[in-house]
């Protein structure tokens, strides 16, 4: 059975990377976020195709092509509710999934290509769910479309230029969300791809694990781990059934279950609980240009931690300052994820402010910071 498994070519690339893939004994289920994240981006790109079917990419038509999928189409709600609430569930993951790289160093060299491309693969998915969410038509979705793709002004001499091609016009209008949807349903295609590239560099150096090292004995992916992954996906598919099922409005805002009107502007405009943490970063810079330069700088800081590091170990359940900054970078982010839905004003902004601070100073210069005085601490040990 083995010999014929290696003379056949697609045979032996499912042999080498999943059944005889060499895998780290000591891994935990939080090595499992991965593969649930793929899962996710399955059901996310399965349940929007039958939406386009369905959706019509026109202001007048829009919402209510919204209300016909969820209304006249057979198992049309169905669908409609797995996306929507699958988004929510597909950051879950995602967030997991970049905690967990945070907690265990799995940026660190050599997998630094990995953890680039897997930051890649995250903003494209904001950047992607930030469209899907104008395409119903709703108050949020309208005014959130006015007010997020506004911020590109303030890019010096070109910002103007690109409001107007992401307008389509003088404001966001029926182009606006034609070009919308047309980019929403092909950038997941784009995120497939790059997922592909992500695998490829995680089988080209292997898996990290929790004890930091990469001397850890290895055992064949199956039957050992797949059962892991398994369980993750039934406690997900568990999770999403019982809000598609019992709960499907409850993550939406209600507003934006009123159609979209560009004269009446909402109270108090928030975006999806998945934006929060980076809108109020973006909120916290008094500065329009600030802000764009924040938000980005929040995204794009990742991309940079790989090579700042001067720690000899990965794991944080072996660097106890690290580990104590983690800590306090994850209970700010999810803070930020609170304050980004309270509306502004004092002292929420100067809570906003300090946050978003702590947020990067901790990524900026937490991570050195902790390496040298570990590192220093490590010396002192061993010279004792």
């Amino acid at each position: 059975m083995s010999n014929r498994w290696n003379t056949h070519s697609l045979l032996s690339v499912l042999d080498s990377h999943i059944i005889n893939y060499p895998t780290p004994a000591s891994l935990n289920y939080a090595w499992s976020f991965g593969s649930t994240a793929g899962i996710c981006l399955t059901i996310q790109l399965i349940s929007g195709i039958f939406l386009a079917i369905h959706y019509t990419p026109h202001i007048a038509y829009a919402f209510s092509s919204i209300e016909y999928i969820i209304r006249d189409v057979q198992y049309g709600w169905l669908v409609r509710y797995i996306h929507a609430n699958g988004a929510s569930f597909f950051f879950i993951v995602v967030y997991s999934h970049i905690f967990r790289g945070l907690y265990y160093g799995s940026y660190l060299p050599p997998r630094e290509s990995l953890w680039i491309s897997g930051v890649i693969i995250f903003i494209l998915i904001i950047g992607t769910a930030f469209l899907g969410y104008v395409l119903p038509w709703g108050q949020i979705s309208f005014w959130g479309a006015t007010v997020i793709t506004n911020l590109a002004s303030a890019v010096p001499l070109v910002g103007r230029s690109i409001v107007d091609w992401l307008w389509g016009g003088f404001s966001v209008d029926n182009a606006t969300l034609n070009r919308f949807f047309s980019l929403h349903y092909l950038l997941p295609f784009a995120i497939v791809a790059l997922v592909f590239v992500h695998l490829a560099l995680l089988h080209e150096n292997g898996s990290g694990n929790p004890l930091g090292t990469d001397k850890a004995s290895n055992i064949s992916f199956y039957p050992y781990f797949y059962v892991k992954d398994l369980l993750s996906f039934l406690i997900l598919l568990a999770a999403l059934s019982i809000f598609v099922f019992f709960w499907p409005n409850t993550i939406g805002h209600p507003d934006n279950y009123i159609p979209a009107d560009p004269i009446v502007t909402p109270a108090h405009i928030v975006p999806e609980w998945y934006f929060l943490p980076f809108y109020a970063i973006l909120r916290s810079i008094p500065d329009k240009l600030g802000g764009v330069v924040a938000i980005g700088g929040a995204l794009l800081i990742f991309i940079v931690i790989p090579f700042t590091n001067l720690s000899y170990t990965r794991s944080a359940n072996f660097r106890p300052i690290y580990k104590i900054g983690f800590w306090i970078w994850l209970t700010n982010f999810l803070f930020l994820g609170w304050a980004g839905q309270i509306p502004v004003d004092i002292p929420y902004i100067i809570i906003g402010q300090v946050s978003t601070f702590i947020y990067f100073f901790l990524l900026a210069f937490g991570i050195p910071l902790s390496g040298y005085l570990e590192k220093s601490l490590f010396k002192r040990v061993l010279t004792q």
